[in-house]
């Protein structure tokens, strides 16, 4: 049998073990699931990505990159809050 060492934070350990202690588990059966759910995916078992940017805010960003859709400069902040509130 080998023995897997890792370094990973303390305060993530300590989450890891009440989350997997809740569940019935220590955190080493809960890392052999993980690596047998691997292996049985050939690959991670679970999506990897990035969160999900809602579609209104992901338009905002790439105008804003772009310089597109944009309103001002503004002589207030005032001026800029109520053109935010205008619809």
């Amino acid at each position: 049998m080998a023995t897997l060492q890792i370094r990973i934070d303390d305060t993530l350990k300590k989450q890891a073990d009440t989350l997997f202690s809740s569940l019935g588990l220590d955190t080493s059966t809960a890392i052999r699931i993980f690596l047998n759910a691997a292996i049985e995916n050939a690959g991670i078992p679970f999506s990897v990505q990035h969160k999900t940017i809602p579609a209104s805010l992901q338009e905002a960003i790439y105008d804003s990159r772009f310089q597109r859709n944009l309103t001002g400069p503004f002589d207030t902040a005032t001026d800029a809050v109520a053109s935010m509130l205008e619809e």
